[in-house]
């Protein structure tokens, strides 16, 4: 299959679909404040955390690949050190999102996942990853840029 012929597997379209959920309800619950039941204090911090976890789990995927047994997926060496030293790298923004203050922290997270976006395209060109994949993380990528930039600006605007 070539191009748009490419289909993304149902259980990952569906499952990633679902993971986009909280990072809509959270970042939508912070603009919308009759969306929120609960006080919004922790809606931002919650997205915050939410993120960091679903970043770190790109970055699994990527050791993941890296240590499968297909013999287009990393190499013996230099090579499979850099691929696995790289697949951590998300697991650490995460973290360091957590610990800056809200605002930055949201922001980070969206350069990180736009960060991922291009690793993820990139492994997929040159089949460390499934053909497939590129076309299961753009959507859900701008998702989530969209949704931690839209909630960044909601607490931004109201801090006096």
């Amino acid at each position: 299959m070539q191009g748009s012929d490419i289909r993304v597997p149902s259980p990952a379209a569906w499952l990633g679909g679902l993971g986009a959920v909280p990072f809509v309800a959270l970042a939508l619950a912070l603009v919308v404040p009759s969306i929120a039941a609960a006080p919004r204090a922790g809606l931002a911090p919650a997205l915050v955390a939410y993120g960091a976890v679903i970043l770190s789990f790109l970055g699994a995927v990527h050791w993941g690949l890296a240590i499968a047994p297909a013999p287009t997926v990393g190499s013996p060496g230099p090579a499979l050190l850099l691929r696995l030293g790289g697949s951590v790298l998300p697991s650490l923004a995460g973290w360091g999102a957590l610990l800056l203050p809200t605002v930055p922290g949201l922001v980070a997270l969206a350069g990180a996942f736009a960060a991922m976006l291009v690793i993820d395209r990139r492994a997929a060109q040159i089949g460390a990853a499934p053909a497939w994949y590129p076309k299961l993380r753009l959507p859900l990528s701008l998702v989530a840029i969209a949704s931690l930039l839209l909630a960044a600006a909601a607490v931004a605007a109201r801090v006096p």
